[in-house]
């Protein structure tokens, strides 16, 4: 009589052997993990139907994600529309609320940390099947956000114009006037903030006092050994800018790209070092538009990048993918790229988010009344 009435309330069949489960009824904007479509053959086919993937403020030269996006592409067939490209993580952002519920919105963001917190609310939480080897302190636990790669601050220099620095100190020499760029203004960009962070580290401050950075930067700007020229591929080749500031990945892509050219290698002998000391180090995070108006190719987009494939990728572009302790562990890192990474000899350094606020605060106050 039991199994008698179950059939008559409309249970759902049994499937045949070797038949495929029917996927789970759940919309992609609200699945929380691969689970949740029945599989990843099951998201890649609700992805592929969207056709697309907007993605913003990703650089090609930047992480290797020139040759992500077109790995992700090759495999799944997917569009990926790249916009703003030079884009702030704030920039990313404003771009959300500026196309919410347009076919042009970002559906996913790679961002500073403090503005990936400070927008969470935006996000839409999702689980990676590799979850488990994000560490802790680098992912929202509810998966609002979670870290992809990270780097270390360091000092590009062409070999050709300028002596091998070893330590932000060697800048202040005069073999090195008029030759140190940021990439940016501390004020307004994390690549230049970090420099000053990391020349703090340095100077005898902390992650709770970076003023010894600013007073640094004054030194240098006295000593007419800092250039306000923003380093481009242009200037770098001109000798406008043969000492750059900036993450150890972005400066490894400049030796990259100099190294490739014969026309190039003559004027540029691009090297990169992570100065001794204490080294500033920093992580981006991914997260999912809350809004995305392709949140199945969103979310294979996430699993793509957190996989063995995406995370080798990051880590053939300079960065030190966040899965990377679990990968070479499980004896599936890229060992040849793992080498070409910059060393570090110094104990790494992460502010946190108060601590970045607190130093954000003092920069802005203090920079352009100390850096003349």
């Amino acid at each position: 009589m039991l199994g008698l009435a179950a059939g008559c309330g409309g249970s759902p069949p049994v499937p045949k052997i070797g038949e495929q489960k029917p996927a789970p009824k759940v919309k992609a904007a609200k699945a929380t993990s691969v689970k949740d479509f029945g599989g990843m053959d099951r998201l890649v086919e609700a992805a592929k139907k969207e056709g697309r993937l907007n993605v913003i403020g990703l650089p090609p030269d930047w992480a290797g994600y020139g040759a992500i996006i077109k790995a992700f592409e090759e495999k799944y067939k997917i569009e990926v529309n790249s916009a703003q490209p030079d884009a702030s993580s704030q920039d990313e952002i404003n771009a959300a609320h500026r196309h919410k519920g347009g076919r042009n919105a970002p559906d996913v963001f790679d961002l500073d940390l403090n503005v990936a917190v400070a927008n969470q609310k935006m996000f839409a939480p999702y689980q990676v099947r590799t979850w488990h080897d994000i560490p802790d302190q680098a992912k929202d636990p509810k998966g609002a956000w979670y870290g992809d790669y990270s780097g270390h601050m360091s000092i590009g220099y062409n070999a050709r114009k300028v002596p091998a620095p070893r330590s932000f100190a060697d800048l202040l020499k005069p073999a090195y006037r008029g030759a140190v760029a940021l990439n940016g203004d501390p004020t307004r960009t994390k690549s230049a903030f970090s420099g000053v962070a990391a020349a703090a580290l340095a100077g005898g401050g902390s992650a709770e006092d970076v003023s010894a950075g600013v007073r640094y930067f004054g030194q240098l700007a006295r000593a007419g050994n800092l250039t306000r020229t923003e380093p481009t591929t242009s200037t770098i080749e001109s000798g406008r800018t043969p000492v750059v500031i900036d993450w150890d990945y972005r400066n490894a892509a400049r030796a990259d790209r100099f190294r490739k050219r014969d026309e190039d290698r003559k004027k540029v002998d691009w090297k990169v070092v992570v100065p001794t000391g204490p080294a500033l180090s920093s992580f981006y995070a991914q997260a999912i538009n809350r809004a995305a108006p392709h949140p199945a190719a969103a979310r294979l987009w996430q699993e793509f990048l957190y996989s063995d494939e995406g995370q080798n990728l990051f880590l053939r572009g300079h960065t030190r993918p966040i899965r990377a302790e679990a990968m070479e562990r499980d004896g599936k890192v890229d060992r040849a790229a793992y080498k070409r990474l910059p060393p570090v000899s110094g104990t790494p350094v992460t502010l946190t988010i108060p601590q970045m606020d607190r130093a954000r605060a003092y920069v802005a106050a203090n920079w352009h009344k100390t850096v003349r």
